[in-house]
């Protein structure tokens, strides 16, 4: 796990290189349990285990910066984050994005501004009204919506982030309109109950169903 984490901190730091190797050092276990799980939905694709490793990029570049104290809570986050982008894929096609900001070239995180959230740590509630700590409580709400199912993450990225209507919305869910609002409805307390539960330093109970 020390190596794991100083991989973690390099990453942060901008360097692209250990980005590579976290990849690489966990990809074979992601790949296994993500084939278990998601059977079905990989066995429409070419090569898994390129599929996944090219994921785990993804999201480890466009998703908030985090690091964990244990090897186990880093796997679980990682399996969830690429499950989600591929039922997403397999759901909407690959032409829809599923990343909440856009994908940036990778920089550190002092030179972007962007906050490094210590996962499993109790937080100390809300911080002052400045724009460092609005950046750190937008990065925990996009941790979150990793954590929640992917439909409910879609229903409220498409609302919240990309200000779809509830028609368009619907549309894409194959719901009727008012069926779409509803679950974007039920969706929000499930988002934060999550956070509340990341903030609190539970990370355990975050990562439940």
């Amino acid at each position: 796990m020390a190596a794991t984490l100083e991989l973690l901190r390099r990453w942060h730091a901008g360097d692209a290189q250990a980005l590579g190797e976290l990849v690489a050092g966990e990809a074979a276990w992601i790949t296994e349990h993500v084939q278990r799980r998601l059977g079905p939905v990989l066995r429409q694709r070419a090569d898994t285990q390129d599929i996944v490793q090219q994921t785990m990029v993804d999201v480890l570049r466009s998703g908030p910066r985090f690091v964990v104290g244990d090897r186990e809570h880093l796997r679980a986050l990682l399996v969830r984050m690429v499950e989600n982008v591929l039922r997403h894929q397999a759901r909407h096609g690959q032409q829809q994005r599923r990343d909440v900001r856009r994908e940036q070239p990778l920089q550190p995180a002092a030179a972007t501004g962007e906050s490094v959230l210590q996962l499993g740590v109790a937080g100390d509630g809300p911080g002052p009204a400045t724009a460092a700590a609005a950046g750190e409580q937008r990065d925990w709400v996009r941790l979150a919506l990793e954590l929640l199912d992917a439909d409910d993450r879609d229903v409220i990225v498409w609302r919240e982030f990309d200000g779809l209507p509830f028609v368009d919305i619907a549309q894409r869910l194959g719901l009727g309109e008012a069926h779409a609002r509803v679950r974007f409805q039920r969706a929000l307390p499930k988002l934060a109950a999550k956070l509340q539960l990341l903030q609190r330093g539970q990370l355990d109970q975050a990562l439940a169903p």
